[in-house]
């Protein structure tokens, strides 16, 4: 239990650094972007129409001319105070964003890992027992052909098939159009979220069901899988008492790592269906030059990349006895 705890407070030390790396980076990044705030979110004809002193009172709401080092300063002197400060976009405070636009993402995010990884892992480990036959042959090809397929591209030929073609599935937006909020009920969201969902499901299954076909076949050409065979043990027993056993450890290494890839696929795939969830807020951050914001997205999304990562270190434990007697010691 010492050990434990001893290796989760240096991972969250260690994720206190990452994260105030990542905000400094950020920070620097859109500060050094090409784009002009009062530009992009004015316009050139109503900033010309202007006096000096309403672009000057412009210019101090975006931060035009504040010295770089004192806004960063002053905005992580805000953070440390539980304050991310108010989005330039929205007039609303960043955390408060945050939250509607998470709590629409959240169904989505979470529907579309939770598939993925089982049906990657299911699928990695048929291609790895059927290894050289069709079966094999057939997976390892859809999983290439969807490695190579660009998400938005996915996005949009679902949205055809189905929304357009079949009408079968909403096209877009998380809720009906024309509704009031109290109005949309749980199913109407899930019908808004199937097609984004699938389409995050279907990409993020790949990596997953190649990573675990080549564990599979390893575990299957080990020494102790010859002696289950050599004393009749039945295909099934082997598949799910030594195979799974074998594949677990890197099944949750691969599960929690796909964190990253489906936050990062949603930013495509909200902007393809009009989904305004997390990913979209952040285009819409990124292309307004609303720092506060961005800067509230990418730590948030940093945080549980990271979590992800130290959840599944902690999980091994549970998952092998030889590291909880190594880790007892």
């Amino acid at each position: 239990m010492k050990h434990r705890l001893q290796f989760t407070a240096g991972k969250l030390l260690r994720m206190a650094l990452l994260l105030l790396g990542v905000s400094l980076v950020t920070f620097l990044l859109v500060s050094a972007s090409p784009l002009d705030p009062l530009q992009t979110n004015v316009g050139q004809a109503a900033l010309g129409a202007m006096s000096q002193e309403q672009i000057g009172r412009l210019e101090e709401y975006w931060g035009a001319g504040e010295p770089l080092a004192e806004r960063y300063i002053g905005w992580l002197t805000g953070l440390l105070h539980g304050d991310m400060g108010m989005s330039l976009l929205y007039r609303q405070p960043v955390l408060t964003v945050i939250g509607q636009r998470l709590s629409s993402s959240l169904l989505l995010l979470l529907t579309a890992w939770v598939f993925s990884g089982v049906i990657g892992l299911l699928l990695g480990m048929a291609a790895g027992w059927s290894r050289g036959r069709w079966p094999d042959r057939l997976i390892r090809g859809y999983c290439l052909l969807i490695s190579s397929t660009p998400a938005f591209w996915l996005a949009i030929l679902l949205l055809l098939i189905f929304s357009v073609w079949l009408g079968w599935l909403p096209v877009g937006f998380a809720v009906p159009a024309g509704v009031e909020s109290g109005a949309v009920s749980f199913l109407d969201r899930l019908q808004h979220a199937i097609l984004p969902a699938l389409t995050l499901s279907i990409t993020g299954v790949a990596g997953i069901a190649l990573h675990t076909r080549e564990k599979m076949v390893d575990v299957l050409e080990s020494e102790y899988i010859l002696f289950a065979r050599a004393r009749g043990e039945s295909g099934a027993s082997i598949l799910w008492r030594h195979g799974l056993r074998g594949v677990a450890l890197p099944a949750i290494t691969l599960q929690f790592g796909s964190v990253s890839e489906i936050i990062g696929g949603s930013v495509l795939v909200e902007q393809v269906f009009s989904y305004p969830g997390l990913g979209q807020a952040a285009v819409t951050a990124g292309i307004g030059s609303d720092l506060p914001l961005l800067l509230g997205i990418t730590l948030l999304t940093s945080a549980v990349v990271f979590g992800g990562n130290l959840l599944a270190d902690l999980l091994y434990g549970a998952a092998d006895p030889k590291i909880r007697r190594r880790a007892a010691r």
